[in-house]
């Protein structure tokens, strides 16, 4: 099975706290590694887990609030250092490509490999990346400056062959491939054997999306419909509600609402405000509603 995996480097917000990190998450797709946010950070957490930076093509960036993008210079002048020669896509707000400009322009650094930047549009769901396995959409968000959420699709997977009646009818391994594609296998003699006979159906493809910061707002409920993985902030306990709606964020009680309403199959908790030293309070407020909901753990994997 083609792995689909997302690794949390960090899930505090504003501030680091209690050993947590900034918004920052690795996104492995059969090994193809994927950048989502860039706190403060988080190419010391990307050592800490031994993921090499220079494996990363591809940089999300949601939003223009520090703790979600201020690890982003050290991170691409680090890869400049260690000799980086392929491409770097970033994808993020338009006026993120200023601020890296003016970075390099007053340090004097002229970086060694391209980067690419793609503006993202905070109005509407675009596509940012596409291959033959997977795509990557923004999505609109409603805080207090423009943000964007992320989702990943995998495209629609192979069939697997059964093994025992391939090997019993001996067909060559140059047909597995066609036969996986649903193409019938005809032998030598002209006799026809239906893929369909020959293989198990193919495995549903999965999708993660990704919400940052946000009020709770209709607007892209479409956008993570059905989501295999969520992973949706939750800054505060649903008593903190007032505050919640003030600085355009969410509770967690109101993640697993989203949750339960757009039919995903399980929720990821985060962006943990500095004011919660132990996290089950917001861990048990979620699962109330919707049961198969974890916290996001610095260091961990979750399967999507």
């Amino acid at each position: 099975m083609l792995r689909f995996e997302v690794l949390i480097l960090g899930n505090s917000s504003a501030t680091p706290m209690f050993e947590r990190h900034p918004t920052s998450q690795v996104v492995n797709y059969n090994e193809q590694l994927f950048l989502i946010d860039c706190g403060e950070g988080t190419q010391m957490q990307l050592s800490k887990y031994g993921i090499k930076s220079n494996r990363i093509d591809h940089i999300f960036i949601s939003h223009l609030h520090g703790d979600h993008y201020l690890g982003l210079v050290g991170l691409v002048s680090s890869m400049h250092l260690v000799g980086r020669k392929a491409d770097l896509h970033i994808y993020g707000p338009a006026a993120l490509q200023e601020i890296l400009e003016l970075h390099f322009k007053y340090s004097e650094t002229v970086i060694r490999y391209n980067i690419i930047f793609h503006p993202t549009n905070p109005d509407q769901e675009e596509i940012l990346f596409e291959s033959r396995m997977l795509t990557v959409r923004s999505f609109p968000l409603i805080h207090r400056i423009a943000c964007t959420g992320f989702r990943f699709d995998e495209g629609k997977r192979a069939a697997s062959l059964r093994a025992d009646k391939v090997e019993a009818l001996k067909i060559p391994k140059v047909y597995f491939a066609a036969l996986k594609k649903g193409i019938d296998y005809v032998d030598p003699q002209g006799n026809v054997f239906a893929a369909s006979e020959l293989t198990l159906p193919a495995p549903a493809s999965r999708s993660y999306a990704f919400c940052s910061d946000t009020v709770r707002h209709p607007i892209y409920l479409s956008s993570i419909e059905g989501a295999d993985l969520l992973y949706h902030e939750s800054t505060f306990l649903h008593e903190m509600l007032d505050r919640a709606k003030e600085t355009f964020h969410t509770t967690s009680l109101e993640a697993a609402e989203i949750a339960k309403e757009t039919h995903v199959k399980k929720l990821l908790l985060g962006h943990y405000s500095a004011r919660y030293r132990t996290l089950q309070p917001l861990l048990e407020e979620a699962q109330a509603i919707f049961p198969n909901t974890e916290l996001s753990v610095e260091g961990k994997w979750f399967l999507v």
